[in-house]
């Protein structure tokens, strides 16, 4: 932290140094008198004029560029003591703020201000190489401009910005043997993967030490690991286990599947730094575990399946997944994010590649299990569901109703009642009311039908909106259901389905529908995620969810 100023903060120069002082401090400091650094002095002696005077502060910048060496020679906040910190949002804009309480004075280069100065605004948005700047008539526009070109506002930080950073315990990492603060996870970052070295410190391990008898020799020995028979069209899977003894009446079976040789156990042990492919896939079947999941105990060929543990919807740390099967000799497959599943039903498998997976990879697997689980599974709540059909047509008979029970055949196919149902006019007031009739009824899942297009009598946006429906998303990359809306009315779920629903089997509706009742929040990025993959292939005999739809 440092103490603002109360008596003077020098105008004509930059922090204590004259205009020409201060290049060459930036000189000595950064290397060159970089056009970056003098503006950002500028920038600095402005924010010390604004903060409010003998109060502690400590600075933020938004550019890792240039801008915190000015912070650092004209403050004594530097990225060091902590009292700098650096979000590299890529800005150029400069903080300085109270340390306890948060409010301070936010400097930024503003674009509109450097137009007067032509070769600042040429250096800045880089409309031409450096080669061809004329670097004597950007320093003179620069002192010429001082902060002029500046704009600043009134900031306050978040608390969680405030706090003091602290290491916490220091212990040594089990892979690397380097101390580092514990909080970074089991093992230190560098060997988590997040070093710039290419592979300077990697242990660069070959195969494990095991002892690979012929059949003949290994008989009274244990199997070392389970072996897999596979007959085509037939079976695949293990006919001998980890631990069992070997006999004489084996040697036939064994001769078929084609071994002449095996992997027993010799009381040996592949040596340390190796861990067995049953031990390290249970233990990442405990880390990827979360709710509603369990798996195969014992392994299977080294090998743990997930199964649900009540029937629900899946839900994927598909980030934490990638991080995982990066990591060498290991792997774990799953089926998409999302998917509805019964109790009991296998969903994803996960092992390690070699029978003796090294104990760094072991490790650096388990670090990244620890931001997990990598698996839960959701339940689908058995919602009371209302159903809105808008249409002056179908109103006065025109055209018989087919949404009602569209619409309940799927909600009842994951359990749901339809409370009440109402068919109204495309009028705003009889959609209105019809929403108040539903809600009375007691639903707490709304499904408003039609109504949703462009054409001058669709009105059941306006209809939701005067009902008080809020958060509303009104569409959605997906074919067919591109004009989906999603809201809610106090705690009730609102979703408008298009008229598209009346002639496509699979649309928008049963893809949102399990994630509504899972109480999955759904946003405006989710949906533009979902755009990949949700392009119906419009079959002639429909197949979902067995198909690529909504995946």
């Amino acid at each position: 932290m440092s103490i603002s100023p109360s008596l003077f903060v020098n105008t004509a120069g930059i922090g204590d140094y004259s205009f020409d002082e201060f290049l060459d401090a930036v000189e000595s400091f950064h290397g060159y008198p970089a056009p970056g650094v003098v503006i950002g002095g500028i920038m600095v002696n402005f924010a010390l004029q604004k903060i409010p005077a003998n109060i502690l502060f400590d600075a933020i910048s938004e550019t890792t560029y240039c801008l915190p060496d000015a912070i650092q020679l004209l403050t004594p906040c530097t990225t060091g003591n902590g009292w700098l910190r650096v979000f590299n949002l890529g800005r150029y804009a400069v903080s300085l703020y109270d340390k306890y309480q948060g409010q301070g004075i936010r400097v930024f280069v503003d674009s509109l201000k450097i137009q007067a100065f032509s070769e600042i605004h040429t250096w800045f948005f880089k409309l031409k190489p450096k080669k061809e700047q004329d670097d004597k008539i950007l320093m003179a526009q620069i002192r010429e401009a001082g902060s002029s070109i500046c704009s600043f506002e009134p900031v306050t930080i978040q608390p969680q910005f405030l706090h003091k950073r602290h290491k916490g315990r220091i212990v040594s990492c089990p892979i690397c043997g380097e101390a580092y603060p514990l909080d970074h996870g089991r093992i230190c970052r560098a060997c988590q993967g997040q070093t710039p070295y290419r592979g300077v410190f990697m242990d660069i391990q070959s195969v494990p030490t095991l002892h690979a008898a012929t059949v003949e020799d290994s008989i009274g020995k244990k199997m070392l690991h389970d072996l897999t028979e596979i007959i085509p069209g037939e079976s695949k899977g293990p006919v001998y286990k980890k631990g069992q003894i070997i006999g004489a009446g084996d040697l036939c079976r064994l001769h078929q599947m084609g071994k002449q040789h095996v992997y027993v156990d010799d009381g040996k042990g592949p040596g340390d730094g190796w861990v067995h492919e049953n031990e390290a896939a249970l233990s990442f079947a405990a880390g990827m575990s979360g709710k509603g999941v369990c798996y195969s105990e014992p392994p299977r060929e080294g090998k743990v399946n997930f199964m649900a543990e009540t029937s629900g919807i899946l839900i994927v740390n598909d980030h934490l997944l990638e991080i995982f099967n990066r990591i060498p000799g290991v792997m774990c497959a799953t089926r998409k994010s999302f998917s509805v599943l019964r109790e009991g039903q296998n969903f994803a498998g996960t092992r390690a590649i070699p029978l003796y997976l090294p104990q760094n990879d072991f490790e650096k697997a388990l670090q990244v299990l620890q931001d997990g689980p990598l698996f839960q599974i959701l339940p689908l709540r058995k919602a009371k569901v209302g159903i809105l059909v808008t249409g002056t047509e179908i109103f006065r008979g025109l055209v018989q109703d087919r949404f009602v029970p569209i619409i309940r055949a799927k909600t009842q196919k994951y359990g749901c009642c339809v409370v009440h149902s109402k068919i109204v006019p495309d009028e705003k007031e009889a959609i209105l009311s019809g929403i108040g009739e539903i809600l009375n009824a007691g639903a707490d899942l709304l499904v408003t039908t039609a109504g949703l297009s462009v054409d001058p009598d669709d009105v059941t946006r306006q209809g939701l909106i005067e009902a008080g429906a809020e958060d509303i998303l009104y569409g959605a990359p997906i074919l067919p259901g591109a004009m989906t809306l999603l809201a809610r009315i106090g705690n009730v779920q609102v979703i408008g389905v298009p008229a598209c629903a009346l002639y496509f089997k699979t649309t928008s509706f049963d893809i949102l529908l399990p994630r509504l009742l899972a109480g999955v929040p759904i946003t405006r990025a989710d949906l533009s995620r979902m755009g990949h993959g949700a392009f119906c292939l419009e079959c002639k005999s429909c197949s979902y969810p067995k198909c690529p739809f909504g995946k």
